[in-house]
Order: structure tokens, then sequence, then C-alpha cells
């Protein structure tokens, strides 16, 4: 796991809809970066709808959130598709952000990083339950951010 007030490495991917994200659009913001295995998986399924119900909560609190899988842009878009997932899903076919963020496993690890502006890690999850995963972070930033 990266460290709680470190720095968040930086990034550069595709989407599902093939727009460039990286580390420098998101250094003066909050946002989430939370790694999961696989698109279509029921877990996966699980944790993207928990942050879709509760995406405008984290839109109250001005955070965006990413989601990042090694899965291509291609599932990446049949997967938002298919479930409604109004989310940023980043495509890392070559793992290269997930090893620099520790979520590289036999599969990719379902862990997170809440990161505040600076690319500052304010709190590190490194066990997942998907099913309120979202709850988590919404009840951290209500410390955090006031």
């Amino acid at each position: 796991m990266l460290k709680e007030n470190g720095k968040a490495p930086y990034f550069d991917l595709k989407d599902q809809d093939n727009g460039a994200h990286s580390l420098e659009d998101y250094a003066h913001k909050w946002f989430v970066a939370y790694f999961y295995p696989k698109d279509g998986s029921p877990s996966c399924i699980k944790e993207a709808i928990n942050f879709k119900d509760n995406l405008s909560r984290f839109k109250e609190f001005d955070v965006e959130v990413l989601g990042i899988s090694p899965d291509s842009t291609a599932s990446h878009k049949t997967f938002s598709d298919k479930y409604g997932i109004p989310l940023t899903l980043l495509s890392d076919p070559q793992k290269e952000m997930i090893k620099k963020y520790h979520a590289k496993g036999i599969i990719t690890k379902r862990i997170s990083y809440l990161i505040g502006p600076g690319a500052e890690i304010k709190k590190a999850y490194p066990s997942v339950n998907p099913g309120n995963h979202a709850e988590e972070i919404l009840n951290d930033l209500k410390t955090l951010k006031n």
C-alpha cells in the first residue's frame, strides 16, 4: 500500500470513451482511485453500482471517482453501458498504474485511495467490501473535508 500523506504516483491512461486522464488533471482536486480486478465480475459490478448509487454524494463533496482495472477501453465501455455506470473507468492493460499504486497481485487487488489536492494520499483502503465501500469513503470525507 502507498502511505497516507505521501504523494500519489503519476499516471496517464485512457477511459472507456478513449479520453485521456493523467494525474495532472486531478492534481488540484479530490478524487478516489479504486482498483478492481475485472469488468463484469459479480463483486466488481456490486462495487461499481455502489459508487454509482452514491455518485451524487461524491459530487456534493466535489470528489471525482476513478475506477481502474487492466481491462481494455472497449471492455470498460461495454461494462459502463450495460450497467449504467457513469464513472470514469481507466484502462491499464500494461498494469503500470496498478503496479505504482500497489494493486498488482495474481489478479488486480481490490484497493482504493482517497487523494486530495496536491496529489496527497489522504486515506488508503487496503481491504474493500464492494457492497459498502463508497459509504466508507463518504464517511471519511465528512471528517477530512471539514
